[in-house]
């Protein structure tokens, strides 16, 4: 059996423990000659975000989010290792586990690489594992990265 990974998923949430999701793809799409895609999905809860009721735009303050969030993902990889590699990234508004699996389904992804953490600061029984739901739902392999213990390699 041959496996041919043509489009890697890194959904980030700009952690530590992303970051190191994120190697483990760039590896990856280095030995397959794979196209990286990085998402991050932003959560917006309005009735959480008091400055939008002193007048502010709300579509202008998601427009400005959203092009802060791309160029934080244009500086998370090593422009030498990006240059003439096919990079693609996307900011989507929604939840994270629905985004995740929506995103990966429409851009037929091949593998999906994240951190079995993230940066929330809430514990999973309450608010439940983004991970854990991508691994269950996702219509691709799925390979998650602990942010502890052994690191692998490569030869």
């Amino acid at each position: 059996m041959t496996i041919h990974i043509q489009r890697i998923l890194v959904p980030t949430d700009f952690s530590k423990y992303a970051a190191t999701a994120t190697k483990y793809a760039c590896e990856l799409a280095t030995k397959f000659d794979a196209e990286l895609h990085l998402l991050h999905t932003l959560e917006i809860l309005p009735a959480f975000m008091p400055k939008l009721a002193s007048g502010l735009d709300f579509s202008a303050y998601v427009n400005a989010l959203k092009a802060d969030t791309d160029k934080l993902l244009t500086s998370l990889l090593d422009p030498q290792w990006a240059a003439g590699r096919k990079v693609i990234h996307a900011v989507i508004e929604g939840s994270p586990k629905v985004e995740i699996y929506r995103y990966a389904k429409q851009n037929d992804i091949d593998l999906i690489v994240l951190s079995t953490h993230g940066r929330t600061g809430m514990p999973p029984a309450i608010i439940g594992s983004v991970s854990d739901s991508v691994v269950r739902t996702a219509p691709c392999p799925v390979l998650t990265v602990r942010p502890e213990g052994h690191q692998f390699v490569m030869p």
